[in-house]
């Protein structure tokens, strides 16, 4: 029988699925893909992996007992669906009743699956509100600081998901380009929606090509791209607004600043300026100031600054910048260096985000051209934390806190409904949350694997995988809309999450208005029709939807009109003000200063974090953790799989250090290692390498949690057991993790067997 090929689409890239007898057996690549994603290559087992949960199983403690003891060596007893489903609708509504809407917290988040469709954060909030509301999550662990400065600042968030000044105008006009947080190419492989080009590669080539001095601020060399003839300022972690200060400085006290585009398109720069002069606090915000905090020479921050003010200059920051203690500063902090260069809605210059987070952020792309998207509808309840937050949600029920201008009140959960994601990867200090995960009365996971959110579930139901259902994907950062085809027959008892929820709706009396009276077809349909509208509103044809889902996919065509970030603003601030409420660009902001914060003042401040190379406890934790995304897999998506196990060293994450710091422990490649501070302890392979700057520790995140029995360590390299559960400040309440100290020493005695990739036991009766 001749294999099978049906078109689909991943967050890290298009493929046809390759079906033989039943199976997939392979992902082959779009044709179009320049650079496919190796990723790809872990799809095929991991659809038909043992770790699958087969049907739905039940906690056996919570089963017989309604205890809570949920961790990773818990026994589930497998029920059939309407046995399952009973349960979970018997939950919801008997929490409803007598805790309200704020007793079910909405757990989910978006990187689940391409598909716009079957897009589990949209369905489990679809579903929750439409049965009268839940509390919700707001924004992301990704650039959670970011969403809620930058409207303060520059108007809007939308800038960081990737809309900023096209690669294209970077390549014709730009001569310096400096990327706070470097321009790491593993993250080029992924976008939010599915790629179906990935073109990173290929516009960092063309930088080198025409020129540009492409200059990577980070401390992992690898940062620094060789495709780009990069060259590498190997800064201590966290230091990055010290060190935008000193270049501020550089340019005001040597008259290099544009006062003519401060004085019209800003406001608060004077209020500023006496901080960076010192004239508020004694303290001048010299390059020798700065060099000193940042760990890099103050010739280098001075010749950078003049540089920047010499020719035109892009000032571009990555997410990792503001995932730390008071990460709100280096994005404010950008903001006002490339407001002082005065280049901001030039082509080529000014600022951007996310040129170093993912694939296709500055990809040309119509403006206004629409990509599928469902709704959630909106939530009656009305009730939301910070998602980086869930660990003090669960701690301090009732509980006051603050948050961008707010005083808030965690709401008493009592259920937690998770679908899609995994809490147990995203968060921070996992020990916390797997002691605070004991406190709700049930949770209910919708998996297609044994995951460490599946095993730390009352309910666990079987999920289907992309493969497995049609849909619909396409990114705002790519020329391709996909139709994603279903290749195979539900793996197990796995049931898609629309249907799940249709049947709970059903079991619970708001069918109607979670369905909306369309099937998926239907449903598929309706999504293409609505961007075929709005995109003839612009302009472009697309075909018939019977067209579009025979062929796969369709191509968007290119904008004739290269896209500069507040290029109008530039031209005419009256006319096309920013969302501020000065119209402006807010150097310091009213606003801001009216909340009171001391941990997110005014305007654009150093403010040293709790924990960095600077801090007093370096001394018994001297290493920075680098918690990096990884190269191997999305987050924690298809740990599993081949791509992330062939890099494992003895079955385990690879930390990355400085030869010099592996030496003074007497640590050799392939050691394994004991990766501890006062939070946790996990276990690592060490890798020394000289691309890590002195003093740094690199471990990516997303290695599955895999707790030992006394729960205080970590057996399989997870950094988040490690990082500090804190907001960035009261202002965005972002996640932290990049702000963490810890320790390394040679792994001694025997070595204890990693078991997450072991299902756990199943009782069927």
């Amino acid at each position: 029988m001749p294999d099978t090929r049906y078109p689909s689409l991943a967050h890290w890239g298009a493929f046809s699925a390759v079906v033989r007898e039943g199976r997939v057996v392979a992902c082959e690549p779009f044709a179009a893909d320049p650079q496919p994603s190796p990723l790809l290559r872990a799809m095929p087992g991991m659809v038909h992996s043992p770790l699958r949960v087969a049907r739905p199983a039940v906690r056996e403690g919570w089963l017989r007992h309604r205890d809570r003891l949920r961790g990773g060596s818990s026994r589930f007893v497998e029920v059939d669906w309407d046995t399952a489903l009973d349960l979970v609708a018997g939950e919801l509504t008997r929490v409803r009743t007598e805790h309200g809407a704020g007793g079910i917290l909405g757990g989910s988040y978006g990187w689940a699956s391409a598909g716009r469709y079957h897009h589990a954060r949209t369905q489990v909030r679809r579903f929750l509100f439409s049965g009268g509301g839940c509390v919700d999550q707001l924004s992301n662990y990704s650039w959670g600081a970011a969403h809620f400065l930058l409207p303060h600042v520059i108007g809007s968030h939308i800038p960081v998901t990737g809309k900023v000044t096209q690669w294209s105008s970077i390549i014709d006009h730009t001569r310096t380009l400096i990327a706070f947080g470097g321009l790491p190419l593993k993250n080029a492989q992924i976008t939010s929606g599915g790629a179906g080009d990935h073109s990173m590669p290929g516009w960092l080539r063309q930088a080198a090509q025409a020129g540009i001095d492409v200059v990577a601020v980070s401390p992992d060399r690898r940062d620094a791209p060789a495709i780009a003839r990069a060259r590498w300022l190997g800064v201590r972690p966290n230091t990055d607004t010290a060190m935008m200060l000193g270049m501020a400085h550089t340019l005001a006290t040597e008259g290099l600043h544009d006062r003519a585009f401060l004085a019209r398109h800003c406001t608060g720069y004077e209020r500023f300026e006496a901080y960076l002069l010192g004239q508020s606090d004694g303290t001048p915000k010299s390059a020798a100031w700065a060099a000193a905090i940042c760990g890099l020479d103050t010739h280098i921050i001075q010749t950078l600054a003049r540089q920047s003010a010499a020719g035109r200059t892009l000032i571009t920051c990555a997410w990792s910048l503001q995932r730390a203690d008071h990460g709100e500063q280096p994005f404010w902090m950008a903001i006002t260096l490339a407001a002082m260069l005065g280049q901001i809605g030039l082509p080529g210059g000014g600022i951007a985000f996310a040129h170093a987070s993912m694939n296709g952020a500055g990809y040309p792309r119509i403006d206004g051209l629409p990509t599928p998207e469902m709704s959630t509808g909106r939530n009656p309840a009305g009730l939301s934390i910070p998602v980086a937050r869930l660990g003090d949600l669960l701690a301090c029920p009732g509980q006051t806190y603050d948050f961008n201008g707010e005083q808030r009140v965690y709401p008493d959960v009592r259920m937690v409904y998770w679908a899609g994601g995994n809490p147990f990867h995203h968060h921070q200090d996992l020990n916390r949350l797997a002691a605070l995960w004991q406190r709700p009365e049930t949770v209910v996971v919708h998996e297609p694997w044994w995951t460490p959110v599946a095993r730390h579930a009352d309910i666990v139901l079987p999920a289907t995988t992309t493969f497995e259902r049609n849909d619909i994907g396409g990114s705002s950062r790519d020329r391709f809309l996909f139709a994603m085809h279903r290749a195979i027959a539900p793996v197990g008892g796995a049931r898609n999450d629309v249907d799940i929820f249709g049947d709970l709706a059903a079991r619970l009396g708001h069918e109607a208005h979670f369905r909306e009276g369309r099937d998926e077809s239907a449903w598929l349909r309706h999504l293409y029709d609505q961007t075929r509208s709005g995109a003839a509103a612009v302009g472009v044809t697309l075909p018939e939807f019977e067209a579009f889902w025979a062929k796969g996919h369709v191509e968007l065509p290119l904008p004739q009109h290269e896209f500069v970030l507040f290029e109008n603003f530039r031209r005419d601030p009256e006319a096309h003000p920013l969302a501020t409420p000065s119209g402006r660009i807010e150097i310091t902001s009213q606003a801001v200063a009216q909340f009171g914060y001391a941990d997110c003042p005014a305007h654009p401040t150093w403010i040293e974090p709790l924990e960095w190379l600077g801090a007093v406890a370096a001394g018994r934790h001297p290493l920075h953790l680098v918690s990096s995304q990884p190269a191997d897999k999305l987050h924690s998506q298809y740990d599993p799989g081949t791509v992330s196990s062939d890099i494992r060293i003895q079955g385990r994450t690879r930390l990355r250090m400085h030869p010099g710091d592996a030496a003074q422990r007497r640590l050799a490649s392939g050691d394994l290692v004991r990766v501890f501070n006062d939070r946790g302890a996990t276990i690592a392979a060490v890798v020394a390498d000289e691309s890590v700057r002195e003093g740094v520790v690199i471990l990516p995140t997303g290695a599955w949690f895999d707790p030992a029995g006394d729960g205080t360590l970590d057996r399989h390299g997870n950094p988040n057991v490690l990082t500090r559960d804190a907001g960035t400040s009261r202002l965005a309440q972002g996640s932290s993790a990049m702000s963490t100290l810890v320790e390394v020493e040679r792994w001694v005695g025997e070595v204890p067997a990693v078991g997450v990739f072991e299902p756990p036991q199943i009782l069927v009766v």
